[in-house]
């Protein structure tokens, strides 16, 4: 686990650092997908809506297009795929509570699964461990982003 300028961020999963996403290889090609907490601080820190488009269930999504839209008081975007693959299943939670996103993003806040179907070849674009909070804690400097 890494604390980087106030923002927790777990050194086992594969971050798309410029898009402040997550990306936790569950078995079988399955990649659950979550904001970090770097997108909690910079959406204000409350949400008003976390939603998948349940017609996008079963569809395949390219690295880099959107597979839902956070809604804040000061921020509506996309929360982007870090892989290619088959968008699996949202997190229903989600619909009802949409700030456990922000509140549990590692746990219980993921966002979607995606059935990965280049995982071997992306994930070498994605950053983990030592390496991936190195990163981390350059972008988080260079834009003066803190969490605390």
């Amino acid at each position: 686990m890494g604390t980087l300028r106030g923002c927790n961020l777990p050194d086992d999963l594969y971050y798309y650092v410029e898009k402040h996403v997550w990306a936790k290889p569950m078995g079988d090609g399955v990649v659950r997908v979550g904001m970090n907490a770097v997108a909690g601080k910079l959406s204000g820190g409350k949400l008003n809506a976390v939603t998948v488009k349940a017609k996008n269930i079963g569809a395949e999504v390219a690295k880099g297009k959107s597979v839902a839209t956070v809604e804040s008081g000061k921020y509506v975007g996309p929360v982007p795929a870090p892989v290619t693959g088959i968008l699996q299943k949202a997190n229903e939670k989600l619909a009802t509570d949409p700030n456990l996103a922000i509140r549990d993003p590692y746990g219980e806040g993921w966002i979607v699964e995606i059935k990965a179907t280049q995982w071997e070849t992306e994930k070498a674009g994605l950053l983990t461990g030592a390496e991936g909070l190195a990163a981390y804690l350059a972008k988080l400097e260079a834009e003066n982003i803190s969490c605390g």
